[in-house]
């Protein structure tokens, strides 16, 4: 019971605290500001890009997590953008780039905070090498980014078609717009505008008034440190575990910082004005410890896992054209606009009642953008073994999330319609629950606001959690030389694949895991052990 209450509690704090901080959602107003233009905004474009900012605030668990997030990383940014001269109003790119995920990797092989493949890594300076990847080092990546959009505007004269040139180089800009724009300092933007720059408005438009809102307590500290050492050894220098260390450092290969100076990253409370050390969890104050579990889910493989699907691979520059993309490993497409299934279906040359039946969808229901859709037959099973069920999701959008079929979905988990489903329900994926057995349900804790912070209405009390049904306790079940483990809070393949002398390649092929390393809390893995 103890430990579930350990594997559980990070989750149960943010899980529904998502309605504190968020603002009304802003409008796309006909002007504004960018850089050193003036942005006029036409009225059929103000719609298009509305939904674009409608679509970040849709979902508020993972609004308020990102909005930590970047505002955790954008003064870093904001300081290496003006170091180099560029306007601040560029460091949006980040955001619609990675979402300020360091490990991002995009179907082109792109990584890291703004995206970059590793010729163009090095072409602005960059270190990239079995050692050091300074593509997922916020600081090293945000002043390789500000020398390339300076370098693409100093050649364009345009802060624009600069932004655009980040995603279609110079060469291509150069060949799309020519000189049209060249010192131009009023920008009209309407239906036949670059969809790349619209996007970024969105972007600027969602999260420009949310920059500053912090719900933590939280400050990124940057330090600089002599190698080699290891991650390990700094752990116990700071205060901080080495997981912490590693998780915001995943420049350093291998979890090591290799020979010479460089800038390490770590998390503190910002109130707090010495070197951070080790408390114990009782001379903790309750925002501390509340801050500390939400970092804790925010790193956990729920999280992680649920803003990881679905899997978009192929040519995503034309990801609202047939034959393009994949997602999850079959093929499909994005919606680039809301509308009817007859008209979408339609633009993608697919027979409507063929699309309908593909992603499981009604006639009436409507086509909603920058959410994708299958155009071949979804799979009796995912890829991974369960889903944690998070506020306002469907059957139907778990479905659609993994590539299942709505029916195998509610067949698996013997559960009908949405009003049967609630939030922390462990969901089968893979294997079909036996007749009779419940699905486990973790009751969530209902949060409060105050003083614009969210925080679990608890007060001193342990959070009260009901055994579930079906999670095992997590120790090893040995048959014969097979062994089942059931990942917790904290598990990764290297952990579990040294807890048991195997390797992380075994791990993976026993139980069918992905290129993405994704295991979640709850899984059995299955282990052959030496």
């Amino acid at each position: 019971m103890k430990s579930l209450q350990a594997l559980l509690i990070p989750f149960l704090l943010l899980s529904l605290g998502t309605n504190t901080v968020l603002a009304q959602i802003p409008q796309v107003p006909s002007q504004l500001e960018f850089a050193d233009l003036t942005v006029r905004i036409t009225p059929q474009a103000q719609r298009e890009i509305q939904l674009d900012v409608d679509a970040q605030f849709r979902n508020p668990t993972y609004f308020k997590v990102k909005q930590d997030r970047i505002n955790l990383y954008m003064p870093i940014v904001e300081r290496e953008l003006r170091s180099m001269g560029v306007p601040e109003d560029l460091k949006y790119l980040v955001i619609q780039e990675s979402g300020l995920i360091p490990d991002a990797v995009s179907t082109s092989n792109a990584v890291g905070f703004w995206q970059f493949k590793q010729g163009t890594a090095e072409e602005v300076g960059l270190r990239v090498d079995a050692q050091v990847d300074e593509r997922k080092n916020i600081a090293s990546s945000s002043r390789g980014a500000a020398l390339y959009l300076k370098k693409h505007n100093s050649n364009l004269d345009n802060w624009m078609t600069a932004l655009v040139s980040y995603q279609m180089g110079l060469g291509g800009a150069k060949a799309y717009f020519g000189n049209q724009y060249s010192g131009k300092k009023v920008i009209e933007v309407d239906r036949n505008t670059h969809w790349y720059f619209k996007k970024f408005l969105a972007h600027k438009i969602a999260y420009e008034n949310q920059i500053g809102m912090f719900v933590s307590n939280q400050k990124l500290v940057e330090l600089k440190v002599q190698g080699p050492v290891t991650m390990a050894a700094l752990s116990k220098q700071l205060g901080v575990s080495e997981a912490h260390l590693k998780e915001f450092n995943k420049w350093a290969g291998n979890g090591r910082v290799p020979a010479g100076t460089f800038t390490i990253f770590y998390i503190k409370e910002a109130s707090l004005q010495m070197e951070p050390a080790v408390l114990k969890s009782e001379e903790q104050p309750k925002k501390q410890q509340q801050t500390a579990a939400a970092t804790a889910y925010k790193n956990s493989p729920v999280y992680k896992q649920a803003n990881s699907y679905p899997r978009i691979s192929g040519n995503t520059t034309k990801a609202n054209q047939p034959n393009q993309i994949t997602v999850n490993e079959l093929d499909g497409v994005l919606a680039s606009k809301t509308t009817t299934p007859s008209k979408f279906s339609d633009e993608i040359g697919l027979k409507e009642k063929k699309f309908l039946r593909l992603n499981d969808m009604e006639s009436g229901e409507r086509i909603e953008t920058g959410k994708y859709y299958y155009t071949e037959k979804k799979k009796s099973s995912a890829e991974v073994e369960t889903h944690l069920v998070l506020p306002g999701e469907t059957l139907w959008s778990i479905s659609q999330k993994y590539g299942i079929r709505l029916a195998s979905l509610k067949s698996k988990n013997r559960i009908r319609k949405d009003s049967d489903l609630k939030a922390g329900m462990l969901l089968n994926l893979r294997e079909t629950r036996k007749r009779g057995e419940d699905i486990p349900v973790f009751p969530i804790t209902q949060p409060v606001q105050q003083n614009k912070t969210v925080i679990a209405a608890t007060e001193a009390k342990p959070v009260e959690i009901a055994p579930p049904t079906r999670i095992e306790n997590t120790s090893p079940v040995t048959q014969s030389d097979r062994v089942t483990h059931i990942v917790v809070q904290g598990d990764t393949l290297f952990k579990i694949s040294n807890r048991y002398g195997v390797t992380v390649d075994n791990l993976k092929s026993w139980n069918n895991i992905g290129q993405q390393n994704i295991i979640s809390i709850g899984q059995k893995l299955v282990i052959f052990k030496p």
